[in-house]
């Protein structure tokens, strides 16, 4: 990646931050593996559809429902061109990547699946993308089985191939773990799978809004990501899955605008992808979303990848220095993707954030949604700091001065 001058990236960081109302210097935001701040183009274009667009779309044959149709559309075009799909109809729009994992394990697991079949998973999933898997397993007699990574999260091609056999019909795996910020080898892993004539189903909530992700090339069979991730609304998220695949899924829910025909005996289904898409959708939010989008293609990935990884570099230095903090992973910034993870000595996470939040530093403590990783890696609970593409170095350095507080606060 290409470096830039320290006074252009001043330049750049007053510029990206200035697009986010909320971003105005009383607090510092390092929660955004939770959820991201919203830049003004994705408020003005929610905003401009509520106040010039709003219609049920798909419903109406006046002008104001047709814009809202189209409106709807360009944002499924514009989902489409940034993940590479093949087709628009790949494209289901969800709540997050959580309703998107759980149609996966409803529709598809739940239809193909049978006893005696093996569901494979990472011992470091976000609850998301392993209660599906828990139920589908527990309701088809399919075994569910764990991957244990390396403690700094790493799996390697021998070690998966070591879990795969003609058993394993549905693998399910995070590309960047939102405790670890390690970044799996989808793509070797999805071609393994396949070999074995297994499905590939990859939880996209922690990678697409920091890294340039492909379908095609990864050759996926479903991807799930979330909206509020990557600097759109809450209540947004996509569904990718391969047209064979959709087509020979039943609905997930039912209702208005998934059917195409309905009689007091039964109904037959809408196209894809209306197929998936019951009720009432989220215009507004497919909006934002598409708003976002374009906002991330036009700083760039590169751009992005190079500025999270600098404030990464630079906040793992500074904590390295500090004796009691312990960071959870690979001690190469490489490897976290904007996420560290740390424990302090003799402070419970809960206090460190209380702590940090006094000093006006927003971050993560808990469990983080990945209590199965936490038992692994021999803790109850962390703290998290994660980055966005927002984020400065006076960002580090106010979450580094606030972290060396915490135990002179604490009475050590």
């Amino acid at each position: 990646m290409n470096t830039i001058s320290e006074e252009a990236r001043k330049a750049e960081d007053q510029k990206i931050k200035a697009d986010f109302p909320i971003l105005d210097g009383s607090f510092t935001y390092l929660d955004n593996a939770a959820t991201t701040q919203k830049p003004n183009c994705v408020l003005d274009a929610v905003h401009h559809y509520y106040e010039a667009l709003n219609a049920n779309p798909m419903r109406g044959l006046y002008d104001l429902s047709i814009k809202a149709t189209e409106a709807y559309e360009e944002a499924r075009e514009t989902v489409r061109d940034f993940i590479h799909a093949a087709s628009t109809e790949e494209i289901i729009f969800t709540r997050n990547a959580t309703e998107s994992l759980n149609l996966i394990a409803y529709s598809y697991a739940r239809t193909f699946l049978k006893e005696g079949d093996e569901i494979l998973i990472t011992v470091m999933e976000h609850h998301s993308n392993m209660l599906p898997w828990q139920q589908a397993a527990k309701a088809t007699g399919a075994k569910l089985v764990y991957i244990e990574p390396e403690k700094d999260g790493t799996i390697t091609e021998d070690m998966f191939r070591s879990y795969m056999s003609e058993h394993v019909k549905l693998v399910a795996m995070t590309q960047v773990s939102n405790v670890l910020g390690c970044k799996n080898d989808i793509k070797t892993f999805a071609r393994i799978a396949h070999e074995y004539g297994a499905v590939f189903v990859c939880d996209g909530a922690q990678s697409v809004p920091h890294i340039a992700v492909d379908v095609q090339d990864l050759d996926v069979d479903f991807l799930a990501f979330s909206g509020h991730k990557i600097y759109a609304p809450m209540g947004i998220g996509v569904l990718y899955g391969k047209r064979d695949l959709l087509d020979k899924m039943p609905p997930f829910l039912f209702g208005g605008e998934m059917i195409e025909y309905v009689t007091r005996e039964g109904a037959t289904w809408n196209e894809l992808p209306h197929k998936f898409e019951a009720g009432t959708v989220n215009d507004g939010g497919a909006v934002g979303l598409s708003a976002a989008i374009k906002y991330v293609k036009a700083i760039g990935f590169e751009r992005i990848e190079e500025r999270e990884f600098h404030l990464t570099e630079l906040m793992m230095t500074e904590m390295q220095k500090l004796p009691y903090v312990h960071i959870l992973g690979s001690s190469d910034p490489h490897n976290h993707h904007g996420i560290v993870t740390f424990t302090i000595d003799g402070v419970h996470p809960h206090d460190v954030a209380a702590i940090f939040d006094e000093h006006h530093v927003d971050i993560r403590a808990g469990h983080h949604c990945a209590q199965p990783l936490m038992k692994f890696c021999g803790t109850p609970s962390t703290t998290r700091a994660s980055i966005g593409m927002y984020n400065t170095e006076e960002d580090v350095m106010n979450f580094i001065e606030a972290l060396k507080q915490i135990r002179g606060e604490m009475g050590y």
